[in-house]
């Protein structure tokens, strides 16, 4: 079956449109420290080759900058896009060096506190607008705007759509029509309800959808088909991201396995779910980004699923992230979770911190912790 007309309006990332009837663009996300030029040029090549439509960076202080404005140089041609992270300040020194600005709702209250949201957003569009970007409106599970959290505690899917559909209007009001959005989980369920309800309220805009975190591959792969093959067959969708845990000379993977979906649902070709796929032990892990601090950490999500394979058929959940940033966040939902640092790996139960340990030491502690929970009956 061919999928559905999309009806969201157009818009023009650079030389790129998505929305209405453009093809459904892919794109991926450099791994790599960027201010690291060499590897994260070779990111760059990777994705490229690869045939990436759009390639982002992370930028998160001047230094960033810098390197961003050598690495535009180096690649004239290449459709950009900017992770503002958590700091918005940012946005004029990057938006003359990319084609689109992405930033995160739930981020804009960490700086000057006696600003409103209002004022940050329009800080950000006014750069925007000064040099043709795009804007992304990305919202995230682990992230989600502390206001939102709080009014939504019962119902996190409507505090994300809730938030989206909030930043659109003010996007709206400042007259700024180039952008889209994303809502963002590593449960495939919630991203299909999440983007059914933000799309019925707001048809127009265009979305950018992922399933963040969805890990390793073969799972990875399957845990972002449920939810692409949901979405885009009803016409929900404009531009896709598979974000899988891989070492850096496979990023590619990302951009081959997201054609592959969208081929196989313009065919009629659905791939079926293994029967109770996610009935049994369900391991998250973050695709690796520039705010990763240690290269350690893409081996050791492979060792975290090798050393749990005996657990397989218990219904737990095991996040393994890869930064301070959205780590301590999106590791609360986890029965264990770990995020990563330079030198030590955090150890969580839940929202309880458990302790620090060095990457040699997190394996064994892990398992400890592992069988504790299944000796107790859980899961």
């Amino acid at each position: 079956m061919p999928e559905k007309h999309r009806p969201t309006r157009k818009i023009s990332i650079g030389s790129l449109q998505i929305g209405g009837d453009s093809p459904l663009a892919v794109q991926s996300m450099a791994a790599t420290q960027t201010q690291n030029l060499e590897a994260t040029a070779r990111q760059i090549e990777v994705l490229e080759q690869a045939g990436a439509d759009v390639i982002r960076i992370a930028v998160d202080s001047d230094a960033d900058v810098a390197a961003l404005q050598t690495l535009r140089e180096k690649f004239p041609n290449a459709v950009l896009s900017v992770d503002l992270q958590e700091n918005y300040k940012l946005a004029p020194k990057v938006a003359p060096l990319v084609n689109k600005v992405r930033y995160n709702p739930g981020h804009l209250f960490h700086l000057e506190k006696d600003k409103s949201i209002r004022e940050k957003v329009e800080f950000i569009i006014d750069a925007a607008r000064a040099h043709g970007c795009a804007i992304r409106i990305g919202v995230n599970c682990g992230s989600i705007d502390p206001d939102y959290k709080e009014k939504y505690k019962d119902d996190l899917v409507e505090g994300m759509v809730r938030c989206a559909v909030d930043h659109c209007q003010i996007l709206d009001e400042l007259k700024f029509e180039n952008y889209c959005v994303s809502l963002k989980d590593s449960d495939s369920t919630k991203v299909i309800d999440a983007n059914r309800r933000f799309a019925k309220e707001r048809p127009d805009v265009p979305l950018h959808l992922g399933v963040t975190e969805a890990g390793l591959p073969p799972e990875g792969i399957i845990k972002t088909r449920i939810a692409f093959e949901q979405l885009i067959s009803a016409g929900i969708g404009d531009t896709i991201r598979v974000s899988l845990t891989l070492p850096n000379e496979e990023k590619g993977q990302e951009i081959d396995v997201g054609r592959e979906i969208i081929k196989d649902i313009e065919e009629g070709r659905f791939r079926s779910v293994p029967e109770n796929f996610l009935d049994g032990l369900n391991i998250i892990a973050c695709p690796s980004c520039s705010r990763v601090e240690n290269d350690k950490f893409v081996e050791l999500a492979q060792e975290v699923r090798k050393i749990t394979a005996y657990a397989e058929k218990h219904r737990l959940t095991i996040a393994i992230m890869g930064c301070r940033v959205n780590g301590p966040g999106e590791t609360d939902d986890a029965d264990l979770g770990l995020w990563c640092g330079p030198s030590r790996v955090n150890l969580k139960k839940g929202t309880e911190t458990l302790g620090s340990y060095s990457y040699d030491d997190i394996l064994t502690q892990l398992k400890k912790e592992l069988d504790l929970i299944i000796a107790s009956g859980a899961g």
